[in-house]
């Protein structure tokens, strides 16, 4: 098995235009007003599954600098990290929803290409040093949140050994 410093992934990192005029790229200020206000940090669903986790008694950090990818929220103690991924930004479903993207495609195919990417990168260099990841997308955590609560006490209760 490679280790990712064997690995390279220079030589296969998509590349994503830049999103400028100068590309070719144009939007209204309406929509750029628009693509300002998202938040990439403390989201609904994200908040919603803290304080539950808290809830439960789990005491846990929140985008560690420390860890690659920076997950919503680690809990050192299990060697745990869990990121709650945004269906657009992250792919949900991506073979079928990539059709339906109209304009700019030559843009944001590429961007959220390489942010699924990244995720498989991080996600590698997570489980290296030790820690397991859980990925659970907004539409899990809004609609069947003490389930994604269930599946880390579950961990956290029996599949972690020390």
């Amino acid at each position: 098995m490679l280790t990712l410093k064997q690995m390279s992934y220079e030589d296969n990192k998509i590349k994503v235009p830049r999103f400028n005029e100068e590309s070719g790229f144009y939007t209204t200020k309406k929509r750029s007003k628009i693509m300002s206000r998202i938040g990439g940090k403390n989201t609904k669903p994200e908040m919603l599954f803290r304080r539950a986790l808290w809830a439960k008694g789990i005491r846990y950090r929140v985008h560690s600098k420390q860890l690659p990818g920076k997950p919503d929220v680690s809990i050192k103690k299990y060697k745990l990290a869990i990121f709650i991924d945004g269906e657009f930004w992250h792919g949900y479903n991506w073979n079928e929803k990539k059709e339906t993207i109209k304009s700019n495609r030559g843009f944001w195919i590429p961007k959220i290409e390489r942010n699924m990417q990244r995720d498989r990168e991080v996600n590698q260099q997570l489980q290296e040093m030790g820690y397991t990841v859980f990925r659970f997308w907004e539409r899990e955590v809004k609609n069947q949140l003490k389930k994604c609560i269930n599946d880390v006490m579950v961990y956290i209760q029996t599949g972690y050994t020390t």
